[in-house]
Parts: structure tokens; C-alpha cells; sequence
């Protein structure tokens, strides 16, 4: 039952497509904002259109936050939100901004953007990190942990003490290792894409983990970062601000439909005072942390 499960959710995923832009040192936004109506007929779920316009599910929950996460119901207008400012931070190899779940790779003027998975509350994903990656294997194998296999005997379930490599393989079919205890790799279910779902490790639909083992480098740098919001000043004067919820950091906080607290950095709350920044539609922004870029000095405010 389970493998047909997941057999159906794959299907209703649909194929991603790469999303890659060209840029320079002055290009802080890339990407545009789309819509997308459920038809009145038929079952179209989240997970679908997440895949198809190459973005994760809380992508698209958090940019739509009145719709079904699941199913949404027939006429639904989306929100694509396709438009993203770029982390400050070195634009060099791959960038993890595990609060708004996606994966960014510079290289050669250009910058893909991919979402991905990561650690459940309790496994997390390294949250502040410079490592690299060490060692890429196509048809890796999966060795659980001790503690793995006590959380599976727990709810009836028993692991092997080797997965084999293969399509039914929690890792997927390619893996670029970045650590002893961690992995960017695929996955053999996909509608965990920009969920909390792994055991620290990032996760990324087979059609993006195929592209970067055959385009990333060993050697590569990979920098993890924990950014909620994200903020740029474009050279014509123009301010956004792209606000995420922040990553929960107990059961509580996890289990809780109320916004979380953030922990703002000096850095930006020197930000919020710029004095050309409307503080109504700032405030309405933190607020609703759609993941959207919103612009903060619109003009006639």
C-alpha cells in the first residue's frame, strides 16, 4: 500500500525544470511571480504545482495561505512565487538558506535555484556552516543509524543494515557527501520537498540532485545559512524585503499554527530604520511572511 502511495504521489509531482539565471554583482532579485488556476474538474494537488514550477511545498503554502496545502479546491487562483532576492552572503558554489528551504548554486555568472528537504525537528540540518564537498556516488547506498533503526522498531517498522542503491533507496540515486554525517542526495519521495522530512540531510527532487552530480565539482564550497528574512537595495533606490517563518525549535513551536518569534540581527534591525522604508507595509510584511518579495518604498506612500 505504501509503495503504490508513493508510487501516485511521484506521478502526481510532474517533471521539474531547471531554474537558472544569469547574473552580475548588481543583480539582487531574480525570477517573476506567476498564477496558476486548479481547473474546475479533476485533482491537482500542491506537490504538483510545486514540482512543476520548481519550487518546494512550503514555497507555495506560505504564498498561499488560504488555499488547501494538499488538495486546493477546483478555481483556485495560485500564487507562484517564482521571484526571489538573493542571500547576502559570497556568491561561491553552493549556498543552503534552510529557512526558506532552497539551494542555491553560483557558478560560471549564473545561479541556479533549487528547493530541497531537510531535517526534521531534532535531526536538523546544520544551520551555520562552511564545509565543501568531499566525494559525489551515483547509486548510493543508505546505512542507518543505531538511532534510526530504535525510531522504526518503534512503530512496528524494521530497517536493513544496508539499503541497497536503487529507485526505492532513500537517498535517491546520487549523492554529494559534504561530511561524515551529512549529504545533499535525492530522495524516493518527492512530495517531501521543502518539508522538515529528513534525518539532517538535504533532499532534492531526482531530476535537480541528477543535475548537480553532473555539474558541482568535488571541491566545491557549500555554505549553510538560517535566514528567515532577506532583504536587498537595488541601484535604482527600489527596497524589498522577502520574509519567511522561521525555522521551529521546539515541539511546541513545531506544533503551533501562531507566527514565530524572530531573532532579528543587528544588521537588520539597522535595516528596518532605513528612513525611506514605509514601516506600515514593513510591518504588514513580518506579519504575513508570504516569501514574497515586498516592496517597502513604493512610491506616493
Amino acid at each position: 500500500m505504501l509503495k503504490k502511495t508513493l508510487a501516485l504521489l511521484l506521478l502526481l509531482a510532474g517533471a521539474a525544470h531547471a531554474a537558472t539565471y544569469t547574473i552580475d554583482d548588481s543583480i539582487k532579485i531574480v525570477g517573476k511571480e506567476d498564477t496558476y488556476k486548479i481547473a474546475e474538474s479533476g485533482t491537482t494537488t500542491m506537490e504538483y504545482v510545486a514540482a512543476h514550477y520548481q519550487l518546494g511545498l512550503s514555497n507555495m503554502i506560505e504564498a498561499n495561505p488560504y488555499a488547501d496545502p494538499i488538495v486546493p479546491k477546483n478555481g483556485t487562483n495560485l500564487v507562484i512565487p517564482g521571484k526571489v532576492i538573493l542571500p547576502d552572503t559570497v556568491r561561491k558554489g553552493i549556498i543552503i538558506n534552510s529557512a526558506e528551504m532552497r539551494l542555491y548554486y553560483y557558478h560560471d555568472n549564473v545561479v541556479d535555484i533549487l528547493p530541497i528537504g531537510i531535517g526534521q525537528l531534532g535531526t536538523d540540518t546544520p544551520l551555520n556552516w562552511v564545509t565543501a564537498v568531499q566525494r559525489k556516488k551515483a547509486g548510493p547506498t543508505w546505512t542507518p543509524t543505531a538511532k534510526m533503526h530504535a525510531e522504526y522498531r518503534a512503530r512496528g517498522e524494521y530497517l536493513p543494515a544496508v539499503w541497497p542503491a536503487g529507485p526505492d533507496n532513500p537517498m535517491g540515486l546520487y549523492a554529494l557527501y559534504i561530511g561524515r554525517l551529512y549529504a545533499i542526495h535525492g530522495t524516493n519521495a518527492d512530495f517531501g520537498i521543502g518539508l522538515r522530512v529528513s534525518h539532517g540531510c538535504v533532499r532534492l527532487r531526482n531530476e535537480d540532485i541528477e543535475y548537480l552530480f553532473n555539474n558541482v565539482p568535488v571541491g566545491t564550497r557549500v555554505q549553510f545559512i538560517n535566514r528567515p528574512i532577506k532583504y536587498a537595495i537595488e541601484d535604482n533606490g527600489n527596497i524589498y524585503i522577502e520574509v519567511h517563518q522561521p525555522l521551529s525549535r521546539t515541539a511546541d513551536e513545531f506544533e503551533t499554527f501562531e507566527n514565530l518569534p524572530f531573532d532579528f540581527t543587528k544588521d537588520e534591525l539597522e535595516f528596518f530604520n532605513n528612513p525611506e522604508i514605509n514601516q506600515v507595509i514593513l510591518k504588514k510584511a513580518l506579519e504575513e511572511r508570504t516569501g514574497r518579495p515586498v516592496w517597502l518604498n513604493p512610491p506616493n506612500m
